[in-house]
């Protein structure tokens, strides 16, 4: 009896110990409202924030985030980073809320997301997580009508590579890598406790409501707008300084063919 319940045990410890492919990224819908606030209100600024859930089979769930605070250059960025993470942790677990890091979130301008810095956040998050993921999210792209939300990570075949800092041409003939098998896109999948969903079919109204009718609602500035204000008003100085400088042009000129002119009449 005891051989065969530690013959069960050590099998079961040995399929554990095969993982399973990442299939899905299982989001809460607040998760990605979170996410959308956090990157439109700092647009077009880059922020970043950390992805908290469980990690369940095939499926990576997140249910929680929290934004990274916008620090100064001069300032000391990865010491007072890792502090902040630690006491926002501390604190979700004393609430007894998920506090399992499960990657990180990021915004992005015009898709332009395929950085070097973002393959070394990857290697550092995976040193200590074996599957972490990284939300990229676009407000520009956003704002054409396109939830732009993707979930990547990175290959397997890229992470050999670059663990055994072998980039060679034979190395990646032999791998058949390009610059798009990098990063693996790993399908998001939205999902609602029942009491959300309920709550949001209490709110659905009877009467049809536009785009436009929330817009209204909207009282802050956009800074896209702001910076585009900025940049007419340094365009309308220096359009101020061309005239200046085409008004004394345009009086010297004058001048001068007066001067002329009167030559010519005393000569005549």
């Amino acid at each position: 009896m005891a051989n065969s319940m530690a013959k069960s045990f050590l099998q079961v410890a040995a399929t554990e110990e095969v993982v399973s492919p990442l299939r899905v990224v299982q989001i809460e819908g607040l998760v990605i409202l979170k996410i959308i606030k956090h990157c439109k209100e700092f647009s077009p600024a880059l922020v970043t924030g950390q992805l908290l859930g469980l990690d369940v089979g095939s499926v990576l769930e997140v249910t929680n985030c929290f934004p990274f605070p916008i620090r100064e250059e001069d300032e000391e960025i990865e010491a007072d980073g890792a502090n902040y993470q630690l006491e926002m942790m501390r604190c979700l677990r004393e609430v007894n809320v998920d506090n399992n890091t499960v990657g990180w979130y990021q915004s992005t301008i015009l898709g332009s997301y395929q950085t070097v810095e973002l393959i070394e956040t990857f290697m550092n998050y995976q040193e200590n997580i074996r599957r972490c993921v990284c939300i990229i999210y676009d407000p520009s792209r956003s704002n054409q009508g396109v939830l732009a939300l993707k979930a990547l990570k990175l290959s397997d075949s890229f992470m050999e590579l670059y663990r055994a800092n072998s980039f060679t041409g034979e190395k990646l003939r032999e791998k058949n890598l390009s610059w798009m098998d990098i990063f693996e896109e790993i399908p998001i999948k939205v999902s609602n406790s029942a009491l959300i969903s309920a709550f949001m079919t209490e709110l659905e109204s009877d009467t049809p409501v536009t785009q436009c009718d929330y817009d209204r609602l909207q009282l802050s500035n956009n800074p896209y707008m702001e910076r585009n204000m900025e940049f007419l008003i340094e365009c309308m100085d220096d359009l101020s300084v061309e005239q200046q400088k085409f008004q004394f042009y345009y009086r010297s000129l004058s001048r001068q063919q007066a001067q002329q002119q009167a030559w010519l009449q005393k000569r005549r």
